[in-house]
């Protein structure tokens, strides 16, 4: 019950790669930069989901137009499909927590053919600008009353199960 209202709760970030080159990968984290450096203030009053995805709807064109600004800076000449929608995840561990294996509703961007290798992030709440250490992450999330799953070693077990189930659940839907 805790993982699933962990999920009904998140927005996350998700980047996918043209290929898994040098340039496609370096050019994917320049467009993540970029997007969040432009939108850092676009989620921060959001008090849930819903309105923090009403507010990535409403700027779906502005993460468009930077995604393929950034792509056509660099000289190439693919282009980026940005859309809101349900993505699986892997378990994600930190040093102080865990967000679990599922399906989370994401703001996502396709660059190209999206072969390549992806970079997620939490949205929101706000939690990829004060990424930079596990503490500012934890606090961020806990200040937006976001519910965190601790880990210990007994959590870590049950996410290995809750991980196998929601693949299997993935693999058939």
């Amino acid at each position: 019950a805790l993982c699933d209202d962990l999920r009904q709760n998140v927005l996350r970030l998700h980047i996918i790669a043209n290929s898994n080159s040098a340039l496609d990968q370096e050019l994917k984290l320049k467009i993540r930069d970029r997007i969040l450096e432009e939108t850092s203030g676009v989620f921060l009053d959001a008090d849930s989901l819903s309105v923090a995805e009403s507010k990535a709807e409403e700027k779906l064109l502005r993460f468009s137009e930077i995604a393929n600004s950034v792509i056509k800076e660099n000289g190439l000449n693919y282009n980026a499909e940005v859309s809101l929608g349900d993505c699986f995840f892997e378990t994600r561990h930190y040093d102080t927590f865990s967000l679990p294996a599922g399906n989370y509703r994401s703001l996502i961007i396709k660059l190209g053919e999206a072969k390549g290798k992806n970079w997620w992030c939490v949205i929101f709440p706000s939690v990829c600008i004060p990424a930079a250490s596990s503490s500012d992450l934890r606090d961020s999330v806990k200040e937006e009353s976001a519910q965190i799953a601790e880990q210990s070693d007994r959590y870590i077990i049950r996410f290995k199960t809750v991980e196998i189930y929601e693949k299997i659940k993935n693999f058939f839907s």
